[in-house]
C-alpha cells in the first residue's frame, strides 16, 4: 500500500511542476498565438533571480533571517521575469503576431542570447542555492513513507498560481479584456479594448509566472543557464495536450503527462518510460486533435 501511494504522490510531484513550467506558456500561446521558445529562459531567470536573492541575504542580513530570503525570492522572480517579457514583447514580439515562424525563430535566437548572457554574468558551471531550513525533512504518514516538503511547498505554489490566476481571468476587469480578446480581437478592438495592453500584460504575466516556476526548481537542485531547456519540449506537451488557452485544459494535461510518466518509469525504467508517455499523446492527439478541452470562439471563419 505504502508503495502505491507513494507512486501516487510522484506523480503529483512531478504533474506540479510540470503546471508551473506550462502555466505561463499556456497564457501567452493560448492568446497570442506567439510560439515563445525563449520561455525556458525565463524559467531560468527567475532560477537566477532566486540566487541573487540568496547572495543578497548572506551578503548584508544576518544569518538568523536567511531562511526567509525564499519568502522574497519568489515575488523577486515573478517580478524580474514580468519585466524582461514585457520588454521582449514590446520590443520584438508585437512586430510577429500572426507570423508564428517568425516568432519562433526569434524568439528562439533570443534564448540563445539570454543563454550566453547568463554564462557571462554567472558562468557556465551549474550554481547551487540553499533551501531554507523549514523546508528540509519530510512529512512522515507511515512506516517506510516520507512525503518530502520541498515537493509539497511546490504543490502548494502552484495550488495558489492556479487560484491566482483564476480570479484574474474569471474575476476581474482585465482577466474578462483578455477572454474577450482571445475569443474575438477584431470584435474587442471594436468595443474599444486595447488589444496593445492586453497583449503586453498577457506576455508579460506568463512571463513571470515562468519566473516563479524557475524559482520552484531551485528546489529540486542546481541551476545552470540550461535550465529551461530541459522542460520548454514538457511545457509545449502539456500546453497542446490540454487545449491551447484553456486553464482546465493545462491542469488535466500535466495531471496526465505526469502520472502516466510516473506509471510507466515504475514499470519500465526513466527513459523507455519517456517514450511511452510521447508515444500515448501522439495517440490522443489522433483522436482529440484539439487536446481535452477545446477553446470555444466568437471568430466566423
Amino acid at each position: 500500500m505504502d508503495v502505491y501511494l507513494l507512486q501516487l504522490f510522484n506523480g503529483l510531484s512531478i504533474s506540479s511542476i510540470l503546471l508551473l513550467v506550462a502555466l505561463g506558456l499556456a497564457i501567452t500561446f493560448g492568446l497570442m498565438k506567439v510560439i515563445n521558445m525563449a520561455h525556458g529562459e525565463l524559467i531560468m531567470i527567475g532560477a537566477y533571480s532566486t540566487y541573487l536573492t540568496q547572495n543578497l541575504f548572506k551578503a548584508y542580513l544576518p544569518a538568523s533571517m536567511f531562511d526567509w530570503y525564499f519568502v522574497l525570492a519568489i515575488p523577486a522572480s515573478f517580478a524580474i521575469a514580468f519585466v524582461v517579457g514585457l520588454i521582449l514583447e514590446m520590443s520584438l514580439i508585437r512586430f510577429l503576431y500572426g507570423r508564428p515562424l517568425d516568432s519562433l525563430l526569434a524568439t528562439w535566437g533570443v534564448g540563445l542570447v539570454l543563454q550566453q548572457l547568463a554564462r557571462s554574468i554567472f558562468g557556465a558551471p551549474n550554481v547551487a542555492v540553499t533551501s531554507p531550513s523549514w523546508l528540509d525533512g519530510g512529512l512522515k504518514i507511515m512506516d517506510g513513507t516520507l512525503l518530502p516538503y520541498k515537493r509539497l511547498f511546490i504543490i502548494a505554489l502552484v495550488i495558489a498560481c492556479l487560484v491566482a490566476m483564476y480570479f484574474y481571468i474569471y474575476r476581474s476587469h482585465e482577466g474578462r479584456r483578455m477572454r474577450a480578446v482571445m475569443q474575438n480581437r477584431d470584435m474587442a478592438a471594436c468595443l474599444g479594448v486595447s488589444t496593445r495592453r492586453v497583449d503586453a500584460m498577457t506576455f508579460a504575466i506568463g512571463s513571470g509566472i515562468a519566473g516563479i516556476a524557475g524559482c520552484a526548481l531551485t528546489l529540486m537542485g542546481s541551476i545552470g543557464p540550461s535550465l529551461g531547456t530541459y522542460y520548454i519540449v514538457d511545457a509545449f506537451m502539456v500546453v497542446v495536450l490540454g487545449g491551447v488557452g484553456k486553464l482546465v485544459g493545462t491542469v488535466l494535461g500535466a495531471m496526465g503527462i505526469g502520472m502516466f510518466n510516473t506509471l510507466f518509469e515504475y514499470w519500465t525504467n526513466a527513459s523507455l518510460g519517456k517514450v511511452l508517455v510521447f508515444v500515448c499523446i501522439v495517440a490522443f492527439l489522433q483522436w482529440k486533435p484539439m487536446g481535452f478541452v477545446a477553446m470555444r470562439s466568437r471568430s466566423l471563419d
